[in-house]
This record gives structure tokens, C-alpha cells and sequence, in this order.
């Protein structure tokens, strides 16, 4: 005999989904600390698989080639850093430079304010150098907590490390629980997705920093072509931002305009970068990211903006690192059963159906 399925009414549903997202929002929100560093740590872990595999197949055993690929990330990470800082500190030398072309321009703002609208606004007195060291120095507690913020927290940044070791070492432990939960499922089948989704991110974050190189190389060319000093720093910064899709390229290129701006005598430098920061944004957009990076993801546009503004909106800048993936990996889930592709197909690409034969129209 068969047991009568339980019904729920449609509003109840409606009402039970709605329930879910606002308790689901509350824990990414209240768990950010912990959650951040253990997604960090997750891809990180993805990206230095392959690298461990080759490593074992050399008769190397796991838990040496997991701390040979930890050590190597930390390495790359650190070095990043230390290059950001140095370029950033580097700034300060041309600090006296910069200030007699910020008066300039408040001058003129000054000017041009007083004649038309009548308002002094006194910013030529504002923009001395004593002013802004002095306006650094007050904020520099604000500063630093605008940085911690972005980064997460020390501890946070302890984890990450940590998590991809546990990650590399228990992977294989990982994939055998995931099988056991779908075990009314071929575990076959549920291996072959749990690859997929592997080389789904692999691929994603392999073909994003491949088109980040090339972008570092553009970007470099032309500023140095320019003349821009740091060019090599903001060359990097402009390809790094460029993973933040939409909003990234955008703080990418507003650094360098404004250091032409403030540096440069001449408006055609910042024009310049602009015209070129078009031209290559062009490049990358219509053909390196869809040859590189293609289809990996597969998730449409208005559910990646989406997910971009909620992730910024509960993790900031890294909810919009991670979004993209992280909904990835949801709609490969959602894949695995009959219940939830619905939902996969919401979150995919939209399938084109091929134009019908002229025959068939007429049949």
C-alpha cells in the first residue's frame, strides 16, 4: 500500500521558501567570518589539486605534496602582498608632486565655482599638503578598519591557509561522504559530478587568471608606452580588480586616471588611458574571456549580476569573488536531483533552440 504524500498548499510553500532565504541570509551574515575563509580556502584547495595528484603519481606521499602546494600558495599570496604595500608606500615620495597639481585644479574648481553659482568653497586652502597628511593621520583608524573589513579579520586570514590543507589532505574522505549522502543515487554517477564540478572551477579560476595575465601585460604596455610611473602596479591592480565582474575593471582604470589627472600637465594622458582602457575592455570581453574562459560556469547574466549584488551586499568585496563560483557549484548540486533542476535551469544559461528547416515550416 502506498503512503499518501503529504500536501502543502502553494502559499505555504511560498511562505516556507521565503522563511528559508531570510534564515539563510541571517547565518551567511552572522557565520561571514567563518564561512569566507572556508569558501577562500576551498578554491584555493580546487586550484592545487592537480598539482598534488602529479605530485603523488611521483610517489610523493599526501600529506608532504599537501604542504609543498600550502607552502606555495602562501608564497605567491605573500608576494602579491608585499608587492602591493611596496607600490602603495611608494606613492608617498610623490606625494609633494601631486599636491601642487591638486591645488592647481581646486584653483580653477574655485574659480569657476565663485563665477557661476557665487559659492567659495575654499578648497585651494583644503588641498595643501599639511591639510590632507593631517586628514590621513585623523583617518587612519577608519582606514585601517576599512581594510581589515575587506580582508575579514587576522583570524580569517590564519584559516584560509588552514582550510586548504584540511581541503587537499581529506579530499578523497570529502568525496565519499557527498556519495554517501546521495546514496539512493548511482555512486558512480555522483563521482562522475563531483569531477565535473572540480574541473567546472578549476577551469573557471584557471581561465580567469590566464586572462588576467594578458590583461596585466595590456595594461602594462600602454601605460608604460604613456609614460605613467607605477605603471607595472597599476597594470597588476586593473587585471587583479578585473575578477569583480562589472564593477571591478571600472576601480581598475579610475587609479590610474586619477594619478595621470593629478601628476600629468596635460588632460590627453587621462583621456588617453580611458580611450585605451575601452579598447582593451573590448578585447577582453568579445574574445579573450569567451575563448578562455567560455562556458564554465554557465549561468546567465541577470542571476550572475544578482549574485554579485547580494554577495557585495552580506560579504562585500569578497561575497563578489566568490558569488560566481559559489553559484556554480549550486547549480551543479541542484543538477544531481529531479526535484531541484528546475532551479539549475533557472540559474543556466538559456538554451537557443536551432532555426527550423524551411521544409519543417512549411510542414
Amino acid at each position: 500500500m502506498r503512503s499518501p504524500k503529504f500536501y502543502l498548499p502553494p502559499y505555504l510553500k511560498a511562505l516556507s521558501v521565503m522563511l528559508f532565504i531570510i534564515v539563510l541570509i541571517f547565518f551567511l551574515i552572522v557565520a561571514k567570518s567563518l564561512l569566507v575563509p572556508l569558501f577562500m580556502g576551498g578554491f584555493f584547495a580546487v586550484l592545487f589539486t592537480p598539482m598534488t595528484n602529479w605530485l603523488e603519481v611521483k610517489k610523493i606521499p599526501r600529506i608532504l605534496s599537501t604542504i609543498l602546494a600550502l607552502l606555495l600558495m602562501i608564497a605567491l599570496v605573500g608576494g602579491l602582498i608585499v608587492f602591493i604595500v611596496g607600490n602603495v608606500a611608494s606613492f608617498t615620495r610623490d606625494f609633494e608632486n601631486v599636491s601642487g597639481r591638486v591645488q592647481q585644479v581646486t584653483q580653477q574648481f574655485d574659480a569657476w565655482t565663485l563665477q557661476n553659482f557665487g559659492i567659495d568653497e575654499n578648497l585651494d586652502e583644503k588641498a595643501t599638503s599639511g591639510y590632507l597628511k593631517n586628514y590621513l593621520d585623523e583617518n587612519s583608524k577608519s582606514i585601517s578598519g576599512f581594510l581589515f573589513k575587506t580582508v575579514g579579520s587576522l583570524t580569517g586570514v590564519v584559516l584560509i591557509p588552514l582550510f586548504m590543507f584540511f581541503f587537499l589532505l581529506y579530499r578523497d574522505h570529502l568525496t565519499q561522504v557527498i556519495i554517501s549522502i546521495y546514496r539512493d543515487k548511482d555512486s558512480a554517477l555522483v563521482r562522475m559530478r563531483i569531477t565535473s564540478l572540480r574541473k567546472v572551477i578549476l577551469n573557471y579560476i584557471v581561465g580567469v587568471g590566464k586572462v588576467m595575465v594578458i590583461l596585466a601585460i595590456l595594461n602594462i604596455s600602454a601605460y608604460t608606452a604613456l609614460g605613467i610611473k607605477h605603471a607595472i602596479f597599476f597594470g597588476i591592480i586593473g587585471a587583479i580588480l578585473n575578477i569583480i565582474p562589472y564593477v571591478g575593471p571600472f576601480f581598475g582604470v579610475l587609479l590610474p586616471i586619477i594619478y595621470a589627472f593629478l601628476t600629468k600637465d596635460s588632460l590627453f594622458y587621462p583621456i588617453a588611458i580611458l580611450v585605451i582602457y575601452q579598447v582593451i575592455q573590448t578585447v577582453e570581453g568579445n574574445f579573450l574571456t569567451p575563448k578562455i574562459v567560455g562556458g564554465n560556469v554557465n549561468l546567465n547574466a541577470f542571476v550572475t549580476l544578482l549574485g554579485l549584488l547580494v554577495g557585495g551586499t552580506i560579504w562585500g568585496v569578497a561575497g563578489m569573488i566568490l558569488a560566481i563560483p559559489v553559484m556554480a557549484i549550486i547549480r551543479e548540486i541542484f543538477e544531481l536531483n529531479d526535484s531541484t533542476k528546475p532551479f539549475a535551469l533557472l540559474l543556466g544559461e538559456e538554451k537557443i533552440n536551432p532555426k527550423p528547416e524551411k521544409n519543417e515550416i512549411s510542414e
